[in-house]
C-alpha cells in the first residue's frame, strides 16, 4: 500500500509527502540498475541524499506519481543508445565518430580508448569529451561495419 504522495512545486521540483505528513522538497528519483533493469529498483532520495521511498518496480507507483517520476528521470538521464557506427576520423585518439543513435545521427569526439567501458559481456558505455554517455546495449547486435570499426578501439 502506498503511504506517500509526490507532486511538483511552483519551481518544478518534486515534493514528497511521507506517511507522517512531512514534506520533503527537491526529491530526486534514482534508478538502482539504470541499464540492466531500468523499471526496477527506483529510490526517491531527499536533497541531502537520504532514501525516502524505495519502489521495487516503477509500475507499483500510482499512475500520477509514476508519470512525475518518469518525467523527472527522463529530464535527468540522457543516454542515447548507439545503433551504428557510420565512420571514425582516425584510428588514433582523439578521433571524431559519426554514429546513428536511437535519437538520430550525431558526431562526437572520443578522447581515448579508456572512455570505452565494458559494463557486461556485450554491453558497452562510451563517453565523449563533453561527458555524454552513449550506450551499446548489445555489441553483437551491431552490423559488421560497426563492429569492425569498434574492434579497432577495444
Amino acid at each position: 500500500m502506498i503511504t506517500w504522495q509526490i507532486e511538483r512545486n511552483a519551481f518544478g521540483r518534486l515534493v514528497l509527502t511521507d506517511a507522517a505528513g512531512e514534506r520533503h522538497e527537491n526529491v530526486v528519483p534514482v534508478r538502482a540498475f539504470p541499464i540492466a533493469a531500468p523499471e526496477e529498483g527506483i529510490s526517491l532520495v531527499s536533497q541531502d541524499g537520504h532514501e525516502l521511498v524505495w519502489l521495487d518496480r516503477l509500475a507499483d507507483a500510482p499512475e500520477a506519481a509514476r508519470a512525475l517520476i518518469e518525467g523527472e528521470l527522463g529530464r535527468r538521464e540522457f543516454v542515447p543508445e548507439l545503433r551504428r557506427l557510420i565512420k571514425v576520423s582516425s584510428f588514433a585518439t582523439p578521433s571524431t565518430w559519426t554514429v546513428q543513435t536511437d535519437r538520430g545521427e550525431t558526431s562526437f569526439v572520443l578522447r581515448g580508448e579508456e572512455d570505452i567501458r565494458r559494463l557486461s559481456g556485450n554491453t558497452l558505455m562510451i563517453a565523449d569529451t563533453h561527458g555524454i554517455q552513449f550506450l551499446i546495449r548489445d555489441l553483437l547486435a551491431l552490423d559488421h561495419h560497426s563492429r569492425r570499426l569498434l574492434d579497432r578501439f577495444l
